[in-house]
């Protein structure tokens, strides 16, 4: 895998001619924007991400079956944390050098970073996490996610300190983590967010008192198997 990844010194590979291209924009835009859009790919994207990640919890706590919603909630922050995790052990396998590493004086980094591994990345992996997570809630709200993490992906670059096969290992691997652990994690956290309602928590995870909102759609219960009922698809969390 490290000779796979391995860019060439005389940067001829598509990796290098994509982030070349990607981070010479740089050159041509004023020297604020420049770092305004490095900030924004460092912090903003990420918070962003954990921002629509509350307020898909504030919107699941108000539908019809707000445990399981809550549940896959839940899930998605869970799967991103443990994506994070699992590419500490894939960085230090592979100990790709960054851009700016593997050509010095080619690349026009924008903020300071470490010289540590390359790949995967740690925001693509983050945010692509949230993002997958929340698919399987809310359609809406994971679409979001997923352009967050795209335009993740190209700021990385931007700033010179990922190539794109980065951005795609941490996709890559976002999607395994959350899709192929979802089935057990769901099913624990149901659980445990129907056990919450019984306890004096009970607004983490609920906040109708009331019947149903008439037309609210479900939630896509990923762990339980509960059926589709609505005849338009996968579901949304109801306003």
């Amino acid at each position: 895998m490290v000779t796979l990844l391995a860019d060439s010194g005389g940067g001829g590979t598509l990796d290098w001619s994509v982030v070349s291209a990607v981070n010479g924009l740089s050159a041509h835009l004023p020297h604020a924007l420049d770092s305004a859009l490095a900030y924004l790919g460092e912090y903003g994207v990420p918070l962003a991400s954990v921002l629509l990640l509350l307020y898909a919890w504030l919107r699941a706590r108000r539908t019809a079956d707000a445990p399981v919603g809550v549940a896959g909630v839940l899930w998605a922050g869970l799967a991103a944390g443990l994506a994070l995790l699992m590419n500490v052990p894939v960085r230090a396998m592979v100990q790709r050098p960054r851009p700016f590493v593997d050509h010095p004086g080619q690349i026009h980094l924008l903020m300071e970073h470490q010289a540590n591994g390359s790949f995967a990345s740690d925001h693509a992996t983050f945010t692509m996490a949230v993002a997958i997570g929340l698919l399987l809630v809310n359609r809406r709200l994971g679409l979001i996610g997923v352009g967050l993490a795209c335009l993740e992906g190209l700021l990385r670059m931007f700033v010179g300190v990922h190539y794109p096969s980065d951005i795609l290992g941490g996709f890559a691997l976002a999607a395994a983590t959350v899709l192929l652990l979802a089935p057990v994690a769901m099913a624990v956290l149901t659980q445990f967010t129907h056990a919450l309602t019984r306890s004096s928590l009970a607004p983490l995870v609920t906040a109708r008192t009331r019947g149903t909102r008439r037309g609210g759609p479900q939630v896509r219960a990923v762990a339980a198997g509960t059926p589709d009922t609505t005849p338009n698809g996968p579901q949304d969390l109801a306003a």
